[in-house]
């Protein structure tokens, strides 16, 4: 690492056992007795060994250890032993008998006795083995520790063994076949010298000639590059992780140089180099996950939880033996959710079994199971641990199952919510942390009301409620559908409803009332509680009738066949001693075809219904349903088939139900043989109970062993941000990465393996890994064949690229070592985000996930944020910028060398040659980005972006045809109109002349006549001359004055009248005029709609012309993106040829989505912003029209102004 960790594996081992001590021991597998045998524990906690006078001694590895128990686990039926054991101490054995139980997977184990001299040395022995054998840590040592562990250990015979001979010689210790060594004289150093000569390293030596340039030590400076380049993930946080330096490769030179000399020179040497390799401080995996490193204070949902399913069968689903052990052995194993299926007792005690009902499985007892969980939940981890009843017994029996569940569990049994987790929709369920050492029940509950009215009922002693089985419980008209069972053998179709539980988690209260009522008034309520139940009996085969056999008819109509089976068989196959397969094969297919699963009952005991809190069943409705209701405590199981449904149809609502509750799922009735499904899909989803067979050590358990060994084995993992927040959307089939995850590179080259078996056998190594469907690669990447070396083979393979990681977190990276038979030889499973990078020794596992103590592979690991090849060079650059810097510097300085001015060396951009490929098949980035591609997303953005129209404003609207059309009719118009008002003007002018020339004529005549007239009287009447001259004149006056006053009157009606001819005459101009402007506005919008019509039309052709352009550039992008790697002869595996181009078409369909989308939302700115401009446009164009309006008022008002009475004389 990094930074120097301690890895504190030890734990210390007591005196008393180091010391030892005598105990008579008790062989279990072949029955033999030993007396007084020395019993020790080595100082480190490797071995449990002992050996009695006169006989070999024998060594039991602690790693195998399962379980340390007080008591005496197997009888002794021997009399003679017992006698003799009994007489050497007054207490009785079972007080003074320590158990040790041990073995290489769950199922076969082997218990060694061991019989102390009283009770005290044995409880000392038993504590002191427990707390040591539990150590999860020392599964988890480096290779050299292991070799600690072997320093006494030989090999297979032949030229192995003569090769062991002759290293022995060459180290100066005996090494004739019947010599013996001493063990002071072989040292850990003598064994290890002797491990190089048996196993030599050439692998690392030539990694150590490539580091040192040849030379016998690695100075510093090369050990810090080697450390900062190749041993540190570069993704690590540089203030958590810092990088290698003098101070920290210095320590490492004095931990592990053993050559004082190298010491002082500040020089690590090859066995110093190798010695680090080989230590805990270059594991594989981050050492502090081994520990508690999560956070244990979220709500229960937010965790994936190692679950069980069937715990108590140690071999198939039909026919398969049960048993108590499993329940301690799982447990023990880390699981912290185990199933019971819960079935009345046939016998005359009346006491509630555990079996596969129905399934010819054999039965173990309720109590027991209980005792068993008791004993073991809360030894591996504090954490809570869930019983999932599968509840088929009828209440009388319900009411034990509670009684002990109460009684044995005591304190650890949580019967009630704890303070601030109520039982109320919205209300998270309580963390971990908060649940320790408690033991929650998941079964069927009551309403509250009815649970509380029954629950008074029976504490009344109305035992009818309490103790008699309800004859209508199951009445589907009363009661609804059963609950949380699972589907038998061959039985999936007709149960898909049985896949989860009851549709509401608790009775009807009508129905239950009812129940209990019909209950209490059957005569006597004397109901038979050893009666025969068909819904309650696990096995009906043997109380159907009373014949001697059951005939079970498979197609008979096609086979008309029968097959008859006895009673007795059936009998003695439910028996524990009897092994599986006692059945013949037509046997077993006739009752697999006549098997019919019953589920589980919905008539719960309300004793039992009280103690069930946080995990409350109920039938799945739908994820709208449960988001809706939100009762965090209700929990749902499907089996994996449903599962799956539900994947693929609603995946994410899946993943977000499990945010907020949880699910279990289990395995399909059809797997008989008790195989698993891949745990992996269902995690990806966020499924917390992903319950296995863990009888079964298949790829799914070491899935499932593997993933749940971290976080210090306590069975809780904490799930991804992104899978707990309400506020994320997570799809668990994603193909690219998630927001806020960066994806991952991952290389991993095997390059040698050490004592992977001691025979000469050819071996291989496959790789894969199992995370998202997108990083899920499997049985792909495989070594060649090394023949005939188990010991040290060497592969130096290519290495294997997982080039893209979507989602580290839940990645896990499986590392397989197989004869060449195909025969596994050991794995391990290591999570990709606790992985780390560099050369690392890989500890091997067996298939049940038990530590191998020698088999290593030696590896190097390539760890890496995930980067398209189109950005490698970018993301190089700015990784190492003075690097890119300098070369751009030295090229520079040589044109200046030959005499080139600085200042005529311009910035240009860097275009690759278009038929340039990258290494690893992907085209160029100049060929990936075409023009209207991402590419030249930049330089078309500008191009489109700059897409301009001319601006429509009312002067050039003036000059269109159709405005000039029109004025030159208004023009008509208004000439026509002036003609016609000055034929008017020049009539009326007329005519007022007229009727004055009249005036003036009349008035002549008059006045003529007058003059004449006087005259004439003057002539006659010269005396009187003046008076009438006077009088004459008078008249002539007064005709004169009455003429004016005519004419006057006259001119005032003609200026009227004329005034009145050019008011009206201005009027109608003025209205012709508005009228003229009111067109010209109709036609200048008009004309400005088209115009922008116009503009719309050619925007809408440019961008269809661009998105035509745009998709023929992605598609022949894309074909020669698939060519390119079509053609990359560097892509040997058709798998990986298939996934890159299965990549690059995703990558591609992204990117072109991305491009089109891009294109649309410039479209979509383009088309509104063209009609934002017209807007303003328009807006301009009204109100320049509303100006020219005002304009032709305005020229009338200033008309009106200006016109005066007037009139021609």
């Amino acid at each position: 690492m990094t930074k120097q960790f301690e890895f504190n594996w030890r734990i210390p081992v007591p005196e008393p056992l180091q010391t030892g001590d005598y105990f008579d021991c008790w062989d279990e597998e072949c029955g033999a007795f030993e007396p007084n045998c020395l019993v020790k524990v080595d100082e480190y906690g490797f071995f449990i060994y002992w050996k009695s006078e006169g006989r070999e001694g024998q060594v039991l590895e602690c790693s195998q250890v399962n379980d340390i128990r007080l008591g005496m686990v197997l009888k002794i039926t021997d009399p003679k032993i017992l006698a003799e054991l009994q007489e050497k101490s007054e207490y009785s054995i079972d007080q003074r008998t320590v158990t040790i139980c041990s073995g290489l997977d769950l199922v076969n184990i082997t218990y060694t006795p061991m019989v102390g001299r009283d009770p005290e040395t044995a409880k000392t022995w038993f504590e002191g083995l427990r707390k040591i054998t539990l150590n999860t840590k020392a599964n988890n040592v480096c290779p050299m520790t292991q070799l600690k562990k072997h320093i006494t250990r030989t090999f297979a015979s032949g030229k192995t063994e003569k090769m062991i001979m002759t290293c022995l010689k060459d180290l100066g210790l005996p090494s004739g076949k019947f010599d013996e060594i001493e063990p002071s004289a072989f040292t850990f150093d003598k064994f290890y010298e002797l491990y190089h000569k048996i196993c030599p390293r050439s692998d690392i030596e030539e990694l150590f000639k490539e580091i040192s340039s040849d030379k016998s030590y690695v100075t510093i400076q090369h050990l810090i590059d080697f450390f900062n380049e190749r041993q540190r993930d570069p993704r690590l946080n540089e203030i958590l992780f810092p990088f290698y330096n003098r101070s920290r490769i210095l320590q490492i030179i004095q931990v592990y140089e053993q050559n004082s000399e190298y010491v002082e020179k500040e020089w690590l040497s090859m066995d110093g180099f190798c010695r680090y390799l080989m230590s805990d401080e270059n594991a594989p995996v981050f050492l502090d996950r081994l520990d508690i490193y999560m956070d244990m204070d979220q709500p229960l949902p937010h965790y994936f939880i190692n679950s069980s399913h069937n715990t108590y069968l140690t071999g198939r689903q039909f026919g398969g033996r049960s048993s108590v052990e499993m329940y301690r052995q799982v447990l023990l194993a880390g699981c912290r959710c185990v199933e019971l299926d819960c079935w009345d007792g046939r016998n005359e005690d009346q006491e509630p079994i555990i079996t596969h009902g129905k399934a010819m499985c054999t039965d173990i007892l309720f109590k027991d199971a209980i005792q068993a969980i008791k004993e073991t939940a809360f030894v591996t981890s504090e954490y809570p641990v869930i019983l999932s009843f599968e509840n088929h017994c009828s209440k009388f029996q319900q009411y034990k199952m509670a009684k002990y569940c109460e009684d044995i569990l005591g304190d650890l049994l949580l019967k009630r919510p704890i303070e601030g987790h109520q039982l109320e929709p919205g209300i998270p369920l309580p963390s971990p942390n908060q649940l320790k050492r408690k033991i929650l029940i998941k079964n069927k509950r009551l309403k509250p009301e009815v649970e509380k009215r029954q629950l008074e009922l029976f504490q009344k002693g109305i035992s009818e409620v309490s103790t008699e089985d309800n004859e209508l419980g199951d009445d589907p008209s009363i009661l609804p559908a059963n609950v949380d069972g699972e589907e038998g053998p061959l039985n999936d179709a007709d149960n898909e409803s049985s896949s989860s539980s009851s549709d509401s988690g608790q009775l009807d209260d009508e129905a239950a009332a009812a129940a209990v009522a019909a209950v209490s008034s059957l005569p006597g309520s004397n109901l038979d509680p050893t009666g025969a139940n068909v819904d309650t009996e696990a096995h009906p085969e043997l109380v159907i009738g009373k014949t001697d056999a059951i005939i079970i008819d498979a197609d008979a109509e096609v086979k008309k066949t029968s097959i008859k089976i006895s009673n007795k068989k059936m009998e003695d196959m439910l028996k524990e001693d009897v092994p599986e397969g006692s059945l013949t094969a037509d046997e077993e297919m006739m009752l697999y075809s006549s098997y019919h699963y019953t589920g589980a009952t919905t008539n719960i005991h309300p004793y039992l219904s009280a103690m069930i809190n946080y995990a409350q069943p109920v039938k799945f409705q739908g994820f709208d349903v449960a988001e809706e209701r939100n009762i965090q405590y209700h929990m749902s199981s499907f089996n994996e088939n449903t599962g799956l449904g539900y994947l693929k149809t609603q995946a994410i609502e899946f993943v977000n139900y499990n945010k907020r509750q949880n699910s279990r799922i289990y395995p399909k009735g059809g797997r008989v043989d008790s195989s698993n499904f891949l745990p992996q899909i269902f995690w990806n989803a966020g499924c917390q109970m992903v319950a296995l067979n863990f009888q079964t050590p298949d790829l799914a358990m070491q899935l499932n062993q593997g993933k749940f060994e971290y976080n210090s084995n306590c069975g809780y993992l904490l799930k991804p941000d992104f899978m707990r927040r309400p506020d994320r959307t997570f799809d668990p089939f994603s193909e690219s990465p998630v927001d806020g995850v960066i994806a991952a590179y991952c290389s991993v080259q095997v390059i040698s393996g050490q004592f992977l078996s001691d025979k000469k056998i050819g071996t291989y190594v496959e790789v894969d890994m199992y995370g998202l469907p997108t990083d899920t690669i499997r049985r792909e990447f495989r070594t060649r064949v090394v023949p005939n070396n188990g010991l040290n083979p060497v592969y130096n393979e290519e290495p294997f690229v997982f080039r893209k990681v979507v989602l580290p977190e839940l990645a896990v990276l499986r590392v397989a070592v197989y004869e060449d038979t195909s025969k596994l030889i050991g794995q391990r499973i290591l999570p990709l985000d606790g992985l780390q990078a560099g050369y690392r020794h890989i500890s091997l596992r067996t298939e049940s996930n038990f530590p191998l103590s020698l088999p290593t592979l030696f590896c190097r690991i390539i760890l890496k944020t995930y980067v398209k090849q189109e950005f490698r060079e970018f993301v190089d650059a700015l990784s190492a910028p003075i690097q890119a810097l300098s070369m751009a510097e030295k090229r520079e300085k040589q044109m200046k060398d030959m005499g080139i001015d600085e200042k005529d060396i311009s910035d240009v951009p860097v275009i690759r040659k278009h038929h340039e490929k990258a290494s690893n098949g992907q085209i160029s980035q100049s060929q990936q980005l075409p023009a209207n591609s991402s590419g030249g997303a930049k330089k078309d953005d500008r191009k489109v972006e700059d897409i301009k129209f001319e601006v429509v404003t009312r002067d050039k609207l003036c000059q269109e045809k159709l405005f000039l059309k029109l004025l030159r009719k208004q023009q008509k118009d208004v000439e026509l109109m002036k003609k016609r008002h000055q034929k008017e003007r020049g009539l009326m002018q007329r005519a007022h002349c007229t009727v004055v020339d009249k005036l003036v004529a009349t008035h002549d005549k008059e006045k003529t006549a007058t003059e004449k007239s006087v005259e004439k009287k003057l002539k006659k009447n010269r005396d009187s001359s003046t008076d009438l001259k006077s009088q004459s004149e008078g008249a002539v006056l007064n005709l004169v004055t009455d003429h004016k006053a005519k004419v006057k009157e006259l001119v005032c009606d003609q200026t009227r009248e004329w005034s009145d001819l050019v008011v009206r005459q201005v009027t109608e101009e003025h209205e012709l005029m508005k009228e003229h402007v009111r067109q010209q506005n109709e036609l200048l919008v008009k004309l400005i709609e088209e115009a922008h019509q116009l503009q719309l039309t050619e925007l809408e052709a440019r961008q269809e012309r661009e998105n035509k352009e745009l998709k023929t550039a992605q598609a022949k992008h894309s074909m020669d993106s698939s060519k390119a790697v079509q053609n990359d002869k560097t892509i040997k595996n058709k798998a990986e040829r298939d996934r890159r181009i299965r990549e690059l078409k995703e990558n591609n369909m992204k990117k072109f989505i991305d491009e089109r989308k891009r294109y649309a939302v410039r479209h979509s700115r383009q088309a509104e912003s063209l009609k934002k401009s017209h807007s303003e446009q328009m807006e301009k164009l009204m109100k320049d029209n509303e100006k020219a309006m005002e304009m032709a008022e305005m020229a009338h008002e200033e008309a009106k102004l200006a016109t005066k009475p007037e009139t021609v004389v």
